[in-house]
């Protein structure tokens, strides 16, 4: 049985109820909200575990609300949603969402969903250190910034876990289905482009040149390593 905390955001009550019945019988502590702003001041009081993040909603829809708690939180979000079209996957996941469930759902599914994305527990060196310094270079996971050449740079959630998965193991090379499974925590549909796409990003936003003390390499055929160079 869990004694995790369950936040579902929703602004459909039968909804909220039906899902609050079924965490309640499995052990987790449930809060609920039924719109953006409510669910932003609820994560900031009770510090949920994880939140069930609704995108159709009235004041503050799910994606703004998941744009905003990624501005201080790093804490799992699944969205849920009537929509199905791609765009709205894409935009949540983009934004840090770790999984999305299309309505209408099987509350047995969405337990089961929600269960995997908490046993997502990293590695025990994953997060050994708060804050990795390399020449010009400082990351910190707890304030989710990132510092390069005396400037900050704007990453999201999913640009700074990448990020952090490869400077804390400098040298090792890390395939991108581990790197799918550490940062997404999940089988993305296959798909290992999300990884590459990512990684073009954050080589942009780091400024990464020949003259750079660092680097993201390419390691052709398997995936991907951060090096240091002398």
């Amino acid at each position: 049985m869990s004694s995790q905390t369950i936040l579902i955001v929703d602004d459909e009550p039968q909804i909220r109820e039906i899902l609050s019945l079924y965490f309640t019988k499995e052990g987790f502590t449930v809060e609920q909200a039924a719109n953006g702003v409510e669910a932003i001041r609820k994560v900031e009081q009770t510090k949920p575990h994880l939140i069930l993040l609704d995108i159709m909603m009235p004041v503050l829809d799910g994606i703004e609300v998941c744009r905003q708690i990624r501005k201080f939180s790093m804490l799992p979000i699944i969205m849920l949603t009537a929509k199905a079209e791609d765009e709205d996957r894409i935009m949540g996941l983009e934004l840090g969402a770790d999984d999305y469930i299309a309505k209408p759902f099987n509350p047995r599914e969405v337990v089961a969903r929600v269960n995997a994305v908490l046993r997502r527990v990293p590695d025990a060196d994953f997060f050994k250190s708060d804050i990795l310094h390399f020449a010009d270079l400082e990351i910190n996971i707890n304030e989710s910034t990132l510092t390069t050449f005396g400037k900050v740079v704007p990453l999201t959630a999913k640009e700074m876990e990448l990020l952090w998965c490869l400077t804390s193991h400098p040298g090792r090379t890390f395939s991108r289905e581990l790197l799918l499974e550490k940062v997404w925590g999940y089988t993305y549909c296959g798909e290992t482009r999300t990884v590459d796409s990512h990684i073009k990003r954050l080589r942009q936003k780091l400024g990464v040149k020949d003259t750079t003390p660092w680097n993201i390499q390419t390691v052709w055929g398997v995936g991907y390593r951060f090096e240091t160079r002398s």
